[in-house]
């Protein structure tokens, strides 16, 4: 798929899910595949952490990289930005979803990715989702570690669920998983 596929009928709740592990390729992929998309929002999830260099060094490769027309809204408020936000978004990462409400308890964190799944599924427009896939390799000594581990994957499970197209990014390639899998059934 390119951007050029994607035509005007194919926005009607359309979402895009591109996963991968650090430094797969994942957001340039994304991007590649927004490139086209006019008047699209690029929804940076994170906080602007002056203090730590080598985070405003990613944060200045990814800048420097998008396209000038597309407009960045910088923020850890995922909900309130799909309530207000209509047209096309490129989201990255779901990651900084998670990190936002990390310390909340299961309850409040399910409520919480329930309505960010309802949103995602009312949206009339092109959803390119980011996310991190960390759960490949060593279990992390710490429960806020683990909490995360276990959450990202519960919530990208979800978002894999609602999506149109599914990519996994690995070595600076991109794989169709929609087109050689199966869904486990659950």
């Amino acid at each position: 798929m390119s951007a050029k596929d994607l035509s005007i009928s194919d926005y009607s709740s359309h979402i895009v899910f591109i996963t991968g592990g650090t430094k797969s390729g994942k957001s340039e992929f994304a991007e590649h595949l927004a490139k086209e998309i006019k008047k699209l929002s690029y929804v940076a999830l994170s906080e602007n952490n002056l203090d730590d260099k080598e985070w405003q060094d990613k944060i200045n490769l990814h800048r420097n990289r998008r396209p000038k027309e597309w407009k960045l809204i910088e923020t850890t408020d995922l909900l309130n930005t799909l309530r207000k936000e209509e047209g096309p978004l490129l989201i990255d990462s779901i990651g900084g979803f998670v990190m936002e409400i990390i310390g909340k308890e299961q309850n409040e964190w399910s409520t919480k990715m329930n309505v960010l799944i309802s949103l995602l599924m009312k949206r009339k427009s092109i959803t390119f989702i980011v996310g991190e896939q960390v759960g490949w390799s060593l279990v992390s000594e710490y429960k806020i570690g683990n909490t995360y581990i276990e959450r990202i994957g519960e919530l990208q499970k979800r978002i894999t669920k609602i999506s149109k197209d599914n990519w996994l990014a690995i070595n600076g390639r991109a794989i169709k998983i929609d087109e050689i899998s199966i869904e486990i059934p659950t």
